[in-house]
């Protein structure tokens, strides 16, 4: 007796909706599972961020990431941690005349600047100095997109935590001079043979006109640079554009 073959029954297809959730991932849950994990490391990073600028709006910055750098190529001059009110305040004008006259004005970006850079196609830049702190003390020297995100990040950061005050002393503590050369007591006494409190207004002048190639520039003779700044630096003190580091009350016998 013969017997029909055996037909094969091809298995049902289960709709995708009924299958089990172990069976069927759902759709873009890897995507948010990592979108949520980038989110807690962004907040953990933005904490420490936060907590370390707190700390250093009281605490010296003991070194720097550029010090650091630079001192495997010259050794570094020593230098003290000097307070603001022991610089010159003639220094402290020039320093502000030099890299950012509108330091009083702004909330950490000098937007007029910016607008005029921009409007004249200049590839100079228009850096406040807490822009400056923001990359001297925490981040590096070379330039990159990465840099210059991670500086405009840190800079309002910087202007909400820490007064006028203090972002100019911790600027002139840790600004490079010359090569080796860091903070104004190591810049008194390597180009001059004196002390912060102690610098004369042309001597001031000097010094903050090598800030921008303070390998390159020297300050054993006035330049067209320097004697702008000297003129900057009473220009500021007379319109009010130092009162933010530099009560006029103060001022009047300090040079």
């Amino acid at each position: 007796m013969r017997h029909a073959p055996m037909r094969l029954r091809r298995p049902a297809l289960v709709p995708e909706d009924d299958m089990p959730d172990d069976a069927a991932p759902r759709r873009g849950g890897l995507l948010v599972t990592g979108l949520r994990a980038l989110r807690r490391l962004a907040l953990r990073v933005g904490l420490a961020v936060l907590g370390l600028v707190t700390i250093l709006a009281f605490v010296n910055p003991p070194v720097t990431l550029t010090m650091l750098a630079e001192r495997r190529d010259h050794p570094l001059a020593e230098r003290r941690w000097v307070p603001l009110d022991q610089i010159a305040p003639v220094m402290q004008r020039s320093v502000v005349a030099a890299e950012d006259a509108n330091f009083c004005l702004h909330w950490g970006f000098d937007m007029s600047e910016i607008r005029k850079v921009v409007a004249s196609g200049s590839s100079r830049g228009a850096s406040t100095i807490t822009q400056q702190t923001a990359k001297n003390v925490f981040l590096w020297q070379k330039r990159s997109w990465t840099r210059k995100a991670l500086e405009t990040g840190l800079t309002p950061v910087i202007e909400a935590l820490w007064s006028k005050r203090r972002i100019l002393e911790v600027y002139l503590n840790v600004a490079e001079f010359g090569p080796g050369v860091f903070g104004i007591h190591a810049a008194a006494a390597h180009h001059f043979g004196t002390t912060p409190d102690r610098l004369t207004a042309a001597q001031s002048a000097r010094l903050a006109a090598i800030l921008p190639a303070p390998k390159t520039r020297r300050t054993d003779r006035a330049s067209a640079r320097s004697r702008a700044i000297l003129d900057g630096a009473a220009t500021i003190l007379r319109d009010g554009r130092a009162d933010c580091f530099q009560p006029r009350s103060r001022e009047r016998s300090g040079g």
